[in-house]
């Protein structure tokens, strides 16, 4: 069996478990209650948690517990998250049901009212960055060292399967984007594709490590908006910051009243805010919609065997069709994300008009 057959399999392993594992869970929270709320199971399952849901076993649900560190009122707190399961109020601290804070630590203050202390805990998402993060810095390294032995002449394999990666970003985006100096922006770009791109495929894995909506989590995308912003800009050209708070065009839509200035400025933040929303809403969406889809077969239920047996097929085709097209976007929205920013670099690295680039 090649490489690429061993790829094959896995993906077409993970597409089939997507469903599995989705049904079960759900099949599992149809028990609980008489009908099923699409809603917040959709919500419950993109949210960020204070645990690491695996599967539920009949009544008994497997999760990983993860730490939580809090400041209150009362001083610091520590303790795993499991202790919420033996008491809803734990050391005066609590998850929120329901209202602005659902699904936060919250404690209860002298009023009555649900505030939010200092929560700096280990979420599903922070664990999930965590678990990420050390997987590219293997990944990279491995390649890395491969190279530094002197495995030049063999392109086959997982090192072949890296490079074909590295090249067809830096050669294909960041080259033409960027520009003659692409070299300076070169590994902040391919670290960010691959980051991306990483914590999708592992959002489309159902099961531990896998799971977390992280690229669907609009604080992590904000991040990465902001620091491909400050990059930009920070990095910027003295003809850049010219063209845009003194651009080219007729005096009096520039002084006195800075109108072009003033459009080009709001431009700066709505270049980074499009990165933010593109990636969030792109990956929230192909979640959301694999999840709705599964949950079909389950709101059919009481609309008799025919349906019910229809709509379970047509929920099973279509679940393993956009399984296969979340792969497909998981490429796709990091390579978009990363080819923004290296357009973006590459426009603030402008040069006047009359010298050559």
């Amino acid at each position: 069996m090649n490489f690429y057959q061993k790829i094959t399999y896995f993906i077409i392993f993970f597409v089939l478990s997507t469903f599995a594992v989705s049904a079960s869970e759900t099949s599992t929270t149809k028990d609980k209650h008489d009908k099923l709320d699409v809603r917040e199971f959709i919500l419950e399952h993109i949210s960020d948690a204070y645990e690491w849901h695996i599967t539920a076993i009949g009544e008994n649900e497997i999760s990983i517990p993860l730490p939580i560190i809090v400041h209150s009122s009362s001083g610091w707190h520590i303790f795993l998250s499991s202790a919420f399961r033996q008491t809803a109020n734990y050391e005066g601290l609590s998850i929120a049901k329901e209202g602005k804070y659902k699904g936060k630590i919250v404690e209860i203050s002298s009023t009555g009212e649900e505030i939010r202390p200092l929560d700096l805990s280990l979420t599903k998402v922070a664990l999930s960055l965590i678990i990420s993060s050390i997987l590219l810095v293997i990944i990279i390294m491995s390649v890395a060292n491969s190279y530094k032995k002197g495995v030049y002449e063999s392109k086959k394999g997982f090192v072949g399967f890296m490079e074909m990666f590295v090249m067809n970003i830096n050669d294909d985006v960041i080259k033409p984007c960027v520009g003659p100096k692409y070299k300076k922006y070169a590994p902040y770009l391919l670290t960010l594709f691959f980051f991306i791109f990483i914590n999708n495929i592992l959002g489309t894995i159902p099961i531990f490590p896998g799971g977390a909506n992280v690229t669907g989590n609009i604080a992590i995308t904000f991040v990465l908006a902001t620091i491909t912003l400050l990059i930009v800009n920070i990095g910027g050209s003295k003809e850049y910051w010219k063209e845009i708070l003194w651009p080219d065009v007729p005096l009096w839509l520039k002084a006195p009243v800075p109108l072009m200035p003033v459009i080009e400025l709001v431009g700066i933040f709505s270049k980074a805010f499009a990165l933010m929303i593109r990636l969030f809403a792109n990956m929230l969406a192909g979640h959301s919609i694999g999840l709705g889809l599964t949950c079909l077969v389950f709101v059919t239920v009481s609309m008799g065997p025919a349906m019910n047996t229809s709509m379970t097929v047509v929920s099973v085709i279509f679940s393993v069709f956009i399984a296969f097209v979340e792969l497909l976007v998981a490429y796709i929205q990091a390579y978009i994300f990363t080819m923004l920013t290296a357009v973006f670099i590459g426009l603030a690295r402008v040069e006047p008009h009359n010298k050559p680039q």
